[in-house]
């Protein structure tokens, strides 16, 4: 045998008896501090699986989840059943998640690379933090700016459209504008905050990439295209795919803050987090379990075939 061989295979063997005590042993401290964070893990991540058997069963407190009566299937076909609503909901809530999520790319990335190519710092400086602001406002606070926009009587909106010589618009009481109006106030509210974390990105990129286009002559336009675009395509891509995975979940706190319960506009704008908020007081918890499980199959679905085409896009590089 190779004397070389013999040796790899001599320094290699004591490596694989020691195994996974070594590696505690080794690391023992690291995973003493890992242990809070597995508990809590353990608790209300793992455990609460038991729960999911809610969504096949008529659920009643005196039977407890596993002595309620199976019902199979009955929950998810009443969903889809219950005179077109769950398909309904279930457009609404994709439709707004995904131009969400289009236009929450586009506008945060335009915004830093403005920003990363602005080269004065208090400038810089004071328009992120105004940029940064809309982050930490409620949403019943933008709807408390929407309505103050939007009002029929006292409104910015018809104030406009009446400089212009236009007729006002009864806002709330027209629900085909609702939607729009729903995504423009997310990608407002969360374009500074994106934008934050593509900047972070941008502040690591090798400055000399852009010198050397500079003197081979690219204009700023080129360089942003061909070097800041590309370096940014992983970030973009990490940041697309945890978006994904909550496509099926509409933000309640959203929807709710602006429409509130007007009984014009919620039917146009209505998710499934809100449809099921309004079901089950009626319809009970296995109703609203099996909404929860159809949601979180249906993410699971979509993360995966995102994260397969990603790494098709960007050279075998995915969540996952």
């Amino acid at each position: 045998m190779d004397p070389m061989v013999e040796q790899t295979q001599v320094q290699t063997q004591p490596r694989t008896k020691r195994g996974v005590i070594y590696e505690l042993k080794r690391h023992r401290v690291l995973y003493l501090m890992s242990v809070p964070a597995m508990l809590m893990l353990l608790l209300f991540s793992y455990i609460p699986f038991a729960g999911i058997w809610m969504a096949f069963t008529d659920f009643n407190v005196v039977d407890g989840i596993f002595g309620s009566a199976f019902v199979g299937l009955d929950n998810f076909k009443f969903f889809f059943d219950t005179g077109g609503m769950g398909w309904k909901v279930t457009y609404n809530t994709l439709f707004i998640n995904f131009w969400g999520i289009i236009l929450g790319i586009l506008v945060p990335v335009t915004l830093a690379i403005l920003l990363h190519e602005v080269r004065g710092v208090a400038f810089k400086k004071m328009t992120q933090s105004m940029m940064f602001f809309p982050y930490f406002i409620s949403w019943v606070v933008v709807g408390a700016i929407v309505y103050g926009i939007f009002s029929t009587d006292v409104g910015v909106a018809n104030r406009v459209l009446e400089l212009f010589g236009m007729d006002p618009i009864r806002w709330y009481s027209e629900p085909q504008y609702w939607k729009v109006i729903i995504i423009a106030s997310s990608v407002w509210k969360w374009s500074g905050y994106s934008s934050i974390i593509y900047l972070a990105a941008m502040a690591n990129f090798d400055g000399s990439l852009y010198e050397s286009a500079k003197v081979d002559g690219a204009t700023k336009f080129q360089r942003i295209l061909y070097l800041t675009l590309p370096m940014l395509k992983p970030t973009i891509i990490i940041l697309t795919l945890m978006s994904v995975g909550r496509i099926f979940y509409g933000d309640f706190g959203m929807v709710y803050g602006i429409v509130g319960n007007n009984p014009v506009l919620i039917d146009e704008v209505s998710v499934i987090d809100t449809y099921v908020y309004q079901s089950m007081r009626t319809l009970g918890f296995s109703y609203a379990t099996a909404i929860g499980l159809f949601q979180s199959v249906m993410g699971l679905i979509l993360v995966i075939l995102a994260n397969q085409t990603a790494k098709k896009i960007n050279d075998g590089e995915g969540l996952f």
